[in-house]
Formats: C-alpha cells, structure tokens, sequence
C-alpha cells in the first residue's frame, strides 16, 4: 500500500523518514530506564550495598532520558505531519484534477455524499497511516526486535518463552484482520449509502414538510442509518474477541518468562539478575509491539479507501482534445448520436442540424431526451455513438474551455455561490467591466428585485442562492449568459420559474440576445417556441419529426396532440376564482 501512498507524498518523503529515525531514537530513550531500574534491583538481589549517590544518578539519567524521548517523540511527530499534510495537499490537489476532467453526469451519480466522504472523512483517515502509523510504526516494531535479540544474548531460553506471547498475539491479530476484512465492503458501501441519504434527507426537508412526508422521509432515513448501525456492530462482533485476546497477551511478555524463569532460577539453571534483566527489558516490549499492531490493523481500512480513491481517478475522463476551435461557421450538427445511462440507451440515432443564426426548438414528453441531447451539446457526458460538430469540428477535437466560449448553457435549476450577485454574474466573463456586469443585469430584468435587496447587485446570494427565488436565480444565470455573449445558446428550460408578469420581460430579454445566436431551446411550454425556425419531436429517443410549427400541426399528430394540450391548459382556471 505504500506504493500507493508514494507518489504523493514527493519530495516531502524525507521528512518521514526523518520522522521514523526520531521516534526510534525516542523509544530508545524511552527504553533505556529499564535498564537502570536493573543496575539498582540487581545489586540488592545480590546482597551487595548501594549508594544513596549511586542510586540518585541512575535517577537522574531516567530523568534525562524521559525528557530526551518527549522531545524526539514532538519533533518526530512535526516531521510527520508536514509529511502528512503536504501529502494530503496533493492528494486532495490531484482528485480535483482529475474529478474536473469526469463527465458531470459522472460525478453528480457518485452523489455528493459520497464525494465529500472521500474527499475529507477518507483522506483525513490516511492521515494517520501518513503522520502515525508509518513512523510510529517502523519505531515501534523495530525497537522489540532488538531488544528481543538481547534477551537471546542473555539467555536463549528466556528468548524463547517471550516469544510465545508474541506468536499467539499475532495469531489473534491475524484472526481478527482475516475475520474483519470479509465485511469491511459491506461496511464502507453502507456508510456510502448513509452519507447519501442524509445529504438527500436535508436538502429534500423543505419537500418533506410541505408535502407532510415526515414518516415516510425519516422511515427511510432510520433504515439506512440502522443498516449502518447493524453493519458496524456486525463487523465489531466478530473483531472484538480477537482485538481483546492480542490486547491482552501481547503486553505480557512476562507471562510464561515469570513463572518458568522462577522455577529456573529455583534450580539454579539461571541466576536472579538475569532473570531481572529480561523481565526489565519485556516491559518495554510489550507497550511497543501492541502499539504497533494497532497501526497495522488500520492499514486495511486506508487500503480500502485508498483503492476507492484510485477507482474514482481511474475513471475515463471526458474525451478533450487539444485544439482552439476552428470552425468555420457556428452551424451545429448531431449525427446519429447514440447515448445511454447505466448501459440503458435513451438516443438512439439522433441526427439534427442547427443552422448559424437560427433558433431550434426541442419539444416532447417528459424523457424523451430532449435535455440529455442539449447537456451532449455541452459536453456534459461522452456519446456512445455518433458525433457534435460546431462548424464542421467535432467538440471532442477542442478543449473544454475553447467549447465553452462557444457555448453558453442555461438551465430551469440554476446554481448561484455564497458570493455577491455581482460575481455570480462576473463568473459569465471574469474580465468584463463594471459597466458591462450592471448592463447584462439590467437586459436580463435583474435590477427590478435589486431595488429591493439591501445592498443591490452587491447582496450575497447565500448557500446555493437561498436569498433569491428561483426566478430570481434564473435571471442571475441570464445575465451571466448575457454577459458571456458566446455565438451558441442553450436554453434549457430557462422560464420556468416565471410568473406571469415577469415572464414577458424575460422572454423580450430572451428575444434580443439570441439576435444572430444559434440557438437550441427546449420548452414544455409550446407557445414559448411556436415561432422557432424549426421544431425537433422527441420521442423516446427519436426525432419523429422536424418542421415549423404551422407545417408540424398539419404533419405530425404527436406534436398537435401536445399543441391541443397546451392550448386547454393554457385555459384552466381554479373553480370560484
């Protein structure tokens, strides 16, 4: 796994091993007083009369060492954490990389809950393997080895039965590690699966409480919450066991080396200070050999994660290819475009030409793919067949941000930062003026709310835009799409929230931007795009038919069905209004 972890940590790796060499000398120091307990308890196991002096020195030494080992255990700690930290830093630094590149029909099913897990409770994690358990580790294991090999040098024997705890420790450490890793999958997708389901359950409460769904909301809440409960208390049951047998022999190295070397020394096969000396030594053993298997069971929790976060950078990213755009004109055209979600194929076949200057109207029942075709047109997924070209260049051939100049997408949901009004609509052209940002507001019928907000175009939008409507918000992605100018625009959806009085001033906004634009609208509304110089159907993934409106009604029965619909809908009243 520290393969894994390597190429991250760079030119940082020197401060771990610098950390490694700090904590051992640590451990040493820390070590070393057992030795001097020896040199004052083996005297007086031989009868022989010690100093007041002799002892205050020995004292004194434990002092120096126990002071020597906090401060080599602090600055081994420091260099392990600007490893640690720096590390992370890249880490985090190369998922955004390659998180920017994934399609975001990609990113949005992996679900936010999931990203953030992965991107701060996962990588936090690994936190410890980088500024702990490597270091820490290395020094904790490597120390008993030597100290083991001395009690050998003492006595062979008593080298052998302070192995026998250790083995059976390992043992049990095994069991558990073996035992624990068969249900660690389940574990890690139902923490997923909760992540998601709360961050749904939060932003979805406004739904909830309007709609009274309170217990079916929260039934489904408590379920994946109890999965997760029962998944925990699963794992811990059968890890439990093994954590407390390894937990409780490992420490005692003293357990058959106490008893046996008694009985040795009882028939003179070894001599009381020697059996002091290894039992001095094995209680620096213990603390040290158990700290260090505690780390090494969460080496396969940090595996996991850190496979989950190669599987995440692993995935194709967005097909990009290297060049400006070098169209010839801003004509665009679908050709036998084929797309599918999960494997289940929703355009089968596409073909549409939008001509530079004209606008193109999507129309259809809900499904048909009339916004997936429009998100292909942005680049949002890769085709599974078929191509885009914007005059006569396929989108794959140019990089995203040359695409986006062409490009200006603006959908029925809308997301706005917690910055001002101004910036979100800055966002449309970072270099634009003062004087262009306040014109694109006013064209898009922005300074109407304005006028009420305390501090105007400067007011902050709040988390995803909370302080606005949703009409509101529309009109803030229609003045950055004003404010971008670029010769291609999508709109998708874009007047849905519109109430009746405004909606005319938005549409008349709408009207004097895609002048000379090449524009795909899609709209449930049909008397929104009656005028359009060419009407798609979409059905089921087809294009059924393509014409003017007047030509449509006579031609195509789908489309006048959807006409007669919104004509009577267009009609309805509430009874005693």
């Amino acid at each position: 796994m520290l393969k894994k972890v390597a190429p991250y940590i760079g030119e940082y790796k020197k401060y771990t091993i610098w950390a490694a060499i700090m904590m051992s000398f640590g451990i040493i120091a820390n070590i070393i007083p057992y030795f001097f307990l020896y040199q004052i308890i083996a005297p007086l196991t031989r009868g022989e009369s010690i100093g007041l002096d002799y002892v205050m020195i020995r004292v004194l030494a434990v002092a120096v060492c126990e002071m020597l080992y906090a401060f080599s255990y602090v600055k081994g700690l420091e260099f392990s954490h600007i490893s640690a930290y720096n590390t992370l830093k890249n880490l985090r630094s190369s998922l955004q990389g390659k998180l920017e590149k994934q399609p975001l029909g990609n990113i949005k099913e992996l679900g936010t809950g999931r990203i953030k897990k992965i991107f701060t409770d996962d990588i936090d994690q690994i936190e410890l393997l980088l500024a702990h358990a490597i270091p820490e580790g290395i020094a904790n294991i490597f120390i008993p080895i030597i100290i083991i090999i001395l009690m050998f040098i003492v006595d062979w024997k008593m080298g052998l039965l302070s192995l026998v705890p250790l083995i059976l420790g390992m043992i049990a450490m095994g069991m558990m590690m073996r035992s624990g890793m068969a249900k660690m999958n389940d574990y890690y997708e139902s923490a997923a699966r909760m992540n998601n389901t709360i961050v749904e359950y939060v932003n979805g409460m406004e739904v909830v409480k309007v709609f009274n769904k309170d217990g079916d909301s929260y039934k489904r809440f408590g379920e994946v919450v109890r999965e997760y409960r029962d998944f925990t208390i699963a794992w811990y049951k059968v890890c439990w066991p093994w954590m407390a047998m390894y937990a409780s022999i490992l420490p005692c190295l003293a357990l058959l080396m106490l008893p046996v070397g008694s009985a040795m020394v009882l028939s003179e096969m070894l001599t009381l200070d020697k059996l002091i000396l290894v039992l001095c030594m094995s209680f620096a053993v213990g603390p040290s050999v158990l700290k260090a298997l505690n780390f090494a069971g969460k080496f396969p929790q940090l595996d996991y994660k850190i496979d989950e976060l190669e599987k995440l950078m692993e995935h194709p990213p967005l097909k990009e290819g290297n060049s400006a755009f070098k169209g010839t004109d801003r004509d665009v055209t679908f050709e036998d475009v084929r797309f599918g979600y999960n494997e289940e194929e929703v355009l089968h076949g596409v073909s549409l030409e939008l001509k530079q200057g004209t606008t193109t109207a999507l129309v259809g029942e809900s499904g048909s793919g009339k916004s997936t075709l429009a998100k292909l047109l942005v680049h949002y997924y890769d085709l599974d067949g078929g191509s885009i070209r914007i005059g006569g260049q396929d989108i794959t051939d140019m990089t995203l941000e040359a695409l986006n100049d062409q490009v200006a997408y603006v959908s029925q949901e809308q997301f706005l930062f917690n910055t001002t009004l101004y910036d979100n609509i800055l966002i449309g052209k970072p270099d634009a003026t003062k004087e262009e940002v306040l014109d694109a507001a006013a064209r898009a019928q922005c300074n109407e709310f304005f006028e009420r907000l305390p501090k105007g175009i400067y007011t902050q939008a709040g988390d995803g835009g909370k302080q606005l409507s949703g009409g509101e918000r529309q009109r803030i992605s229609l003045a950055r799409a004003i404010l971008k100018d670029a010769p291609i625009i999508v709109l998708d959806e874009a007047t849905a929230f519109m109430d009746p009085e405004n909606e005319g001033k938005m549409n008349a906004a709408i009207d004097e931007i895609i002048k000379d634009k090449t524009v795909l609208v899609i709209a449930h509304r049909l008397s929104t795009v009656k005028n359009a110089d060419k009407i798609c159907v979409m059905k089921e993934g087809h294009c059924i038919a393509m014409d003017k409106h007047d030509d449509l009604l006579s031609t195509c029965p789908e489309y006048k069905r959807f006409w007669d619909a919104s004509v009577s809908a267009s009609t309805w009243k509430i009874k005693g209004a």
